[in-house]
């Protein structure tokens, strides 16, 4: 799970075309994004999303802290604030949609953790939301069991 997300992350597309800010914030709300789109689409289907995926992403964001010399009241102090806005993001990505395979993204969220996306009717800002919304669906046609597995593919 960590290392799909990890990528999805880190592709290009954020940061080349997009123009967002290549540093470790950004990719954790990007992998955020990403996870919680998973996580909708599980509960869409009728599943509920695995504790354990959920428990081993933020084992290994807290790992990562700590290569990055962080000290264990640093860590604690950011791990809180990183599942503050996970969940956030999960509860406030998407606007009310008229159907289970509908996702309206939210703007005013984007733009809280994505700065360069401040306009909504920026050409970056239009090309994010359309990676989202085509990730959404790309995720919502995956088997459930495939899903984390398959999301690696996923292509913009």
């Amino acid at each position: 799970m960590y290392n799909t997300l990890l990528t999805l992350s880190r592709s290009v597309f954020f940061y080349d075309k997009i123009k967002l800010a290549d540093n470790f914030e950004t990719r954790i709300y990007l992998m955020f994004m990403h996870f919680s789109i998973m996580m909708i689409v599980s509960k869409k289907k009728g599943k509920k999303f695995d504790q354990k995926s959920y428990d081993y992403l933020f084992y290994n964001i807290e790992n990562n802290l700590r290569e990055l010399g962080l000290g264990d009241v640093a860590v604690n102090k950011k791990m809180k604030d990183l599942n503050k806005i996970l969940y956030d993001i999960l509860l406030k990505i998407e606007l009310e949609p008229k159907n289970d395979k509908d996702f309206i993204i939210n703007h005013i969220l984007i733009s809280k953790y994505f700065s360069e996306l401040n306009e909504q009717k920026n050409g970056r800002f239009l090309e994010f939301k359309s990676y989202f919304l085509n990730f959404f669906h790309f995720c919502f046609e995956i088997h459930l069991d495939n899903m984390v597995r398959e999301a690696i593919k996923f292509k913009n």
